[in-house]
C-alpha cells in the first residue's frame, strides 16, 4: 500500500476506546513497596474549566508519578457525528497529544488512566467544548463510492470557497493504493468557475484493476481566515478498462483504443476556425443522452438552442463529445470543422462511443489552433508534465 504524508490516525465510532497501552505486568511491580509510590497524577488540558477552544487546538494529557495507560477523547452523546480524537504516546508513556482536529460546536469528555510504581491505577476526567464556527467550508469528493473509473480519473476534493491554509488541509489528506502506485497531490482552480481543487494524479495513467482509498480526517481544519470544515470524508474506488480516444482535428478522424487495442475509428467534424477545439488531455467527466446546448451558456455570439443527443463531457468551459445529426447529409464528418468547439459525430457513431465512455476516460486532442485546456478546466491535469504537477502540491 501507499501512503500519502498524512496524520495515520483513523477516525473511529464515537464510542471507541483508544488503548495506547496495556497495564504494566505485576513482575516489574511486584518489588515495589506500595507504601513507597506516589500516587500517580494526571493534568489535562483544556481543563473543564476552559472556554471553549478552537477546532484545530491541541489536547495534551500528562502524568507524574506514574505512567499513562489509556486515554480517549470522544464527543458528548449517543450517535454522535462529531469525530473521535485521536493522538500519540510519548515515548516515555508520561504524556500524550492530540494528532487530528476535532468538529466545531462540539462537547468532548477526556479520560485518562494513569498507573504509579506499585501498579495503582489513577483516572482523571475533563470535559470541554470546541468553538462553533462562523464561516465553513464545504467539499465535494470525486469519484464516488465503490465507483469503476477510467485510467484518467485523479482523486479530487473540490471546495466551496477559496483555501487559504493549503498545507494545512493537505496534510489531513491520505491516499493508499494497491498495487503501489506513484502519485501527487496538486493544487488548481477551475478558470470558469474560480472553484478550488486539490487532486491526486498518478505520474503515469492508472494500471486496471487498482484500487484506492481517500481518507481526509478534515473536520475541524481551518482552510484560512477562520473558515472551518466540518466533516471527514472518504472514498474508495477501482481502475476499470483503459480507454483512450485520439481526436486528430486535422484528419478529422477520433480513434478509440481499450486495453491498447483499437476499437473503432469514427469521422468526425471539430471546432471551425473561429471557434476552435482545445487541444491537450481532458477526462471524461460524466455524459448524459441528451443535453441542451445554447450559446449563451457558453458566451459564443452565433445563436444556437440544440437538445444535443449521446453527449459526453470533457470540459466545465462546456466542450463536450456528441452526436450530431443535423450535421449528416451536409459532408462535414471526416472532411470539415464546423461545430462551435465540440467534438460532433453521426448519430450511429455518438451513441456507440457514449455506450462505452466512463468517468475518468482519456480524451487527448490533437491537431487544433486553440491552446492547451489548463489544468483546472475539467480535469486537465495531465497537461502538466509530472515534476510540474508535483509543484502544485502545497507541501512541497
Amino acid at each position: 500500500m501507499h501512503s500519502i504524508r498524512s496524520l495515520r490516525a483513523l477516525a473511529v465510532p464515537a464510542i471507541a476506546v483508544i488503548l495506547l497501552v496495556g497495564c504494566q505486568s505485576a513482575s516489574k511491580t511486584a518489588s515495589v513497596d506500595p507504601a513507597d509510590a506516589k500516587p500517580a497524577r494526571i493534568t489535562i488540558t483544556p481543563g473543564s474549566d476552559t472556554a471553549a477552544i478552537a477546532p484545530d487546538a491541541t489536547v495534551e494529557v500528562t502524568a507524574s508519578h506514574g505512567t499513562l495507560t489509556k486515554v480517549r477523547v470522544v464527543p458528548d452523546g449517543a450517535g454522535s457525528q462529531a469525530v473521535t480524537v485521536t493522538g500519540a504516546l510519548s515515548r516515555s508513556k508520561s504524556s500524550w497529544h492530540s494528532t487530528r482536529t476535532m468538529t466545531p460546536g462540539t462537547a468532548y469528555t477526556v479520560e485518562a488512566t494513569a498507573t504509579n510504581a506499585a501498579g495503582k491505577s489513577a483516572v482523571q476526567h475533563s470535559t470541554f467544548r470546541t468553538r462553533t464556527a462562523q464561516q465553513i467550508n464545504g467539499v465535494t469528493v470525486t469519484p464516488s463510492k465503490g465507483s469503476t473509473v477510467g485510467v484518467g480519473q485523479p482523486v479530487s476534493l473540490a471546495f466551496d470557497h477559496p483555501v487559504r491554509n493549503k498545507a494545512a488541509v493537505e496534510r489531513h489528506l491520505s491516499i493508499s493504493t494497491s498495487p503501489k502506485t506513484e502519485g501527487s497531490w496538486g493544487w488548481t482552480k477551475d478558470p470558469l468557475t474560480g472553484l478550488e481543487r486539490v487532486d491526486w494524479r498518478p505520474k503515469t495513467y492508472w494500471h486496471k484493476g487498482t484500487k484506492v482509498t481517500l481518507q481526509a480526517h478534515l473536520s475541524g481544519v481551518n482552510t484560512g481566515d477562520s473558515r472551518y470544515l466540518r466533516r471527514d470524508v472518504s472514498t474508495t474506488f477501482t481502475i476499470g478498462t483503459p480507454r483512450i480516444s485520439k481526436v486528430d482535428i486535422k484528419n478529422h478522424t477520433m480513434t478509440v483504443y481499450e486495453d491498447g487495442q483499437k476499437q473503432k475509428t469514427t469521422p468526425i467534424s471539430a471546432g471551425q476556425p473561429s471557434y476552435p477545439t482545445w487541444n491537450g488531455t481532458m477526462v471524461v467527466l460524466d455524459k448524459a443522452p441528451m443535453v441542451n446546448m445554447t450559446s449563451e451558456s457558453v458566451g459564443i455570439a452565433d445563436p444556437y438552442d440544440k437538445d444535443v443527443p449521446w453527449a459526453v463531457h470533457l470540459t466545465t468551459s462546456g466542450t463536450y463529445a456528441h452526436a450530431a445529426p443535423w450535421n449528416e447529409g451536409r459532408g462535414y464528418f471526416g472532411q470539415t470543422n464546423m461545430s462551435h468547439g465540440c467534438v460532433g459525430m453521426s448519430l450511429a457513431d455518438g451513441k456507440w462511443f457514449y455506450n462505452r465512455a466512463t468517468q475518468g476516460d482519456i480524451v487527448h486532442i490533437t491537431g487544433s489552433t486553440r491552446a492547451t485546456v489548463s489544468p483546472g478546466n475539467g480535469f486537465g491535469d495531465w497537461n502538466l508534465p509530472y515534476p510540474s504537477w508535483q509543484k502544485l502540491s502545497a507541501l512541497r
